[in-house]
């Protein structure tokens, strides 16, 4: 009786198995898609509609965007609405973060996320949550602005 047993948990282990690379796999793509995007340190902010850079550009910018929902600025609606994967390719120091805001006029209050420089891109925006308020991030940035990384909180950071 315990060899059935024994073969579900060993057969089911293996699926969890054959389930692991597929994932890696797709976010292997993901990262491969976002390092073909990345121009070298050329003062930007990059955003794309979907996942791993890949979709349309929603826009880029060496300055800041206090409202991506109007017909203003680099950043245009629907860009608030669209915004999956995200690349900073700005200069080293100074004010080489890009903080990215849930509202418009960078109000810290309704919660913000940040991209250092070094980490140059985030490239799935379902699993990272604007600090203070815990909501996900995907879809729903309303600004930008370049910061200090003293401007960041330590929750705040993208990956």
């Amino acid at each position: 009786m315990r060899r059935p047993a024994t073969a579900a948990v060993v057969v089911a282990l293996a699926s969890l198995g054959l389930i692991a690379p597929a994932t890696s796999a797709t976010a292997a793509a993901q990262d491969y898609r976002c390092q073909d995007e990345w121009p070298g340190r050329d003062g930007y902010v990059r955003v794309w509609e979907h996942y791993g850079c890949d979709g349309l550009p929603l826009g880029k910018d060496v300055g800041d965007d206090n409202s991506w929902s109007d017909s203003v600025g680099q950043f245009q609606t629907p860009a608030h609405t669209l915004a999956s994967s995200v690349m900073n390719s700005g200069f080293i120091g100074g004010k080489d973060v890009v903080a990215f805001y849930a509202a418009k006029n960078y109000d810290y209050t309704q919660g913000y996320v940040c991209l250092a420089p070094g980490e140059k891109w985030a490239d799935n925006l379902t699993d990272n949550y604007f600090y203070g308020t815990g909501t996900v991030v995907n879809d729903r940035i309303r600004s930008h602005r370049w910061v200090n990384a003293s401007g960041c909180a330590a929750g705040s950071w993208l990956t």
